[in-house]
């Protein structure tokens, strides 16, 4: 028993800190089906409504739409007009309604959520050590990343982020051979394929969940310059094969990201160039504590992150923050890169660097 005396405001606070976390988790299912039903995608520019006039916009049952919205409306989501009208302010359709448009789409993030035996398996983990694959994991999370990652990728990766780095962007209109490592749905795959035809493409990702996604994304937008392989960065070519090669937020996933490095380094030509996007981190966890989602982030790396990079016996264990830019950069340069730099393209989530044999 602890001998501290007990603060009774303090025991309030903390009680009450405790409870919005359960509060969060309960919104958070709201989120998840108001997406799921495209309740935000009916109250994008509909002004304020009634829980009858979105019943009829949406084929929804009133009712259910009554109480949802009222939910909504307290967890300070929509705003509310008084007579039982809400509206979802033109921010809010932001964060919430326009997938293909927006940089701040997140309700993606709400996808799925962890099923129960999941939950059971994590648990297991912490006993023995040995967590979960993205194998194990199953569908959803390849299609929760894919649209919790999309919408920077699809806007700004091609765009923005290709040109920025020396050289690449000519290669790849030209013709030339590149590869996506963890290439998970394909979002990044996808976009290159199709703004580049006269190059070709390699997809790789061990959890055939995400190569199966990946695939309909290339049967449905019709590229012919695409080859998927249901492998690991380990199982990439033995000879410099590669003009230009990405890793996006997946080095700190493998059980052995050493080994993977190494690899990139063999199947990349002497002039070639090697993108990470990885978690924006730092060595110090004190640092790493002004950002106020980490409690998040520490969240997604127990029960994805860390549990993939130790998901066989002596894995690494980098997990969600591990891949700061001192590991990174030292994780590099000992696999025999000689350039190395850092670049911030403004993603809050994400920093990008840039590595040359």
């Amino acid at each position: 028993m602890n001998s501290r005396p007990i603060d009774e405001d303090k025991l309030r606070s903390f009680s009450g800190t405790v409870w919005g976390y359960k509060q969060g988790e309960m919104v958070s299912l709201m989120i998840q089906i108001g997406d799921r039903l495209g309740i935000y995608k009916a109250l994008y520019n509909a002004g304020p409504v009634t829980a009858g006039e979105l019943a009829a916009k949406t084929q929804l049952k009133e009712r259910w739409l009554f109480e949802w919205l009222r939910g909504q409306a307290a967890a300070r989501i929509l705003e509310y007009h008084g007579e039982d009208r809400f509206e979802l302010s033109p921010e809010g359709a932001m964060v919430l309604s326009d997938e293909e448009n927006s940089l701040s789409f997140a309700a993606g993030a709400f996808s799925g959520g962890t099923p129960p035996e999941t939950v059971d398996k994590i648990v297991d983990a912490f006993r023995t050590g040995v967590g979960l694959s993205y194998e194990d994991l199953g569908p959803n999370a390849a299609h929760r990343t894919e649209r919790m990652l999309g919408p920077w990728t699809k806007q700004e990766f091609v765009p923005r982020i290709i040109p920025a780095l020396e050289g690449v962007k000519g290669k790849l209109e030209s013709g030339a051979v590149a590869a996506d490592v963890g290439c998970g749905g394909g979002i990044a795959l996808t976009a290159m394929a199709g703004a580049y035809p006269n190059s070709e493409f390699h997809g790789y990702d061990p959890s055939s969940h995400a190569i199966t996604r990946c695939q309909q994304k290339v049967d449905e937008q019709g590229l012919d310059n695409v080859k998927l392989f249901v492998a690991g960065g380990e199982s990439l070519p033995a000879d410099p094969t590669y003009d230009f090669l990405i890793t996006f937020d997946c080095i700190h996933d493998m059980t052995r990201p050493g080994e993977v490095i190494s690899a990139i380094r063999r199947s990349l030509k002497n002039d070639g160039t090697w993108l990470i996007k990885d978690i924006r981190s730092y060595p110090d966890f004190e640092e790493n504590l002004r950002n106020p989602f980490l409690a998040m982030f520490y969240g997604f790396s127990v029960s994805a992150c860390m549990s993939s990079a130790l998901s066989e016996p002596g894995g690494a264990g980098l997990g969600t923050l591990g891949f700061n830019p001192s590991v990174a950069r030292q994780m590099v340069t000992e696999a025999g890169f000689s350039s190395f730099t850092e670049h911030d393209f403004d993603d809050p989530s994400n920093l990008y660097y840039e590595a040359k044999p």
